[in-house]
């Protein structure tokens, strides 16, 4: 399920956090990690008690976790408020610090624009 790019270490991990989900929520969930772990310089772990994958760069910190859930799958940056890049993909007005964009089974995934939001995240604290 799990592309090359994504760390082998936690790869038994995430097979155990999408089992209970359908089949389409956890594929878009494998696809949307593999995209984020492909990002340069961030590095992603299963939080088995957080029900995510977090990611992490080594100077930024904290950027952003993968939250599956059966019907969705929402990829939330820690410091969303933040991002100018994020207008009108980011939700979560409500949210002290954090947005995130949800994503639903046959979403296409806006790969470019992620890439440019991780980008901007890691840059704000790097």
């Amino acid at each position: 399920m799990l592309t090359s790019v994504v760390d082998p270490v936690y790869s038994r991990a995430f097979a155990e956090l999408v089992a209970p989900l359908p089949p389409a929520t956890a594929e878009l969930t494998a696809r949307l990690v593999a995209l984020v772990a492909a990002h340069p310089g961030l590095s992603g772990k299963v939080m088995t008690g957080w029900k995510s994958v977090n990611f992490r760069h080594g100077a930024a910190g904290h950027v952003c976790s993968v939250f599956p859930q059966a019907d969705r799958v929402s990829l939330y940056f820690e410091h969303g408020r933040l991002l100018e890049n994020g207008e009108g993909l980011l939700a979560g007005d409500g949210l002290k610090k954090g947005r995130y964009l949800r994503l639903v089974p046959g979403d296409d995934i806006p790969v470019d624009r992620i890439g440019i939001l991780l980008s901007e995240a890691i840059a704000l604290f790097a």
